[in-house]
């Protein structure tokens, strides 16, 4: 049997691997790098980290309530990197997540922005591993659903997502919305504020 990953919380010393780890996301989807407008220092004002650097995974989340959204990594666990990495942490993907709120349930939840397990470690169960702490996240805030968006391309996520291993169903009656950009700033009533 394959050793367990380590899933943690992102700390504010994680925050070039999680841009990095965005900018790979980016490529799997076939987007340009000029597509990405987050910087090492927008995810640090903006992600919410633990407020102590015992953030074991089996306890419950206490992040800073300054940011918007946190990051699970999942780390390849050292019995399974390769020999000249021992010492080093090697980060195999991570799920960037925040909370929400469904007025159906009158609960929270969790939306998934992106799950991201890099080339090299797919196939080992590290996705799967990261949704499964993503369901005892929602589990530890009294949450009733854990909600993502995939791409109508990606036919092997949205097999592995609607598969008994994950047990997702694809919402096919709703369709996504978006305002940004200057009809952001138009719908907003004047300029942007920043």
């Amino acid at each position: 049997m394959a050793p367990e990953p380590i899933i943690r919380h992102a700390t504010e010393q994680d925050v070039h691997t999680i841009h990095t780890l965005i900018h790979e996301l980016a490529a799997y989807e076939r987007e340009p790098p000029s597509t990405i407008q987050a910087t090492p220092s927008t995810l640090l004002n903006t992600l919410s980290f633990p407020s102590s650097s015992s953030s074991s995974s089996s306890s419950p989340s206490t992040t800073q309530p300054s940011g918007f959204a946190k990051c699970f990594l999942v780390v390849c666990p050292p019995s399974a990197r390769k020999e000249d990495e021992e010492e080093a942490e090697e980060v195999a993907g991570m799920a960037l997540y925040f909370t929400n709120y469904s007025t159906w349930t009158g609960a929270p939840g969790i939306y998934l922005e992106d799950l991201f397990v890099r080339e090299a470690y797919r196939g080992r169960g590290y996705g799967k591993a990261l949704l499964k702490e993503l369901a005892r996240e929602v589990g530890r805030i009294g949450g009733r659903r854990l909600d993502w968006s995939v791409l109508k391309w990606n036919k092997p996520s949205i097999d592995f997502y609607e598969s008994e291993a994950v047990g997702a169903k694809m919402m096919s009656e709703w369709v996504g919305m978006r305002v940004e950009g200057e009809a952001l700033r138009r719908l907003a009533g004047g300029k942007e504020e920043g």
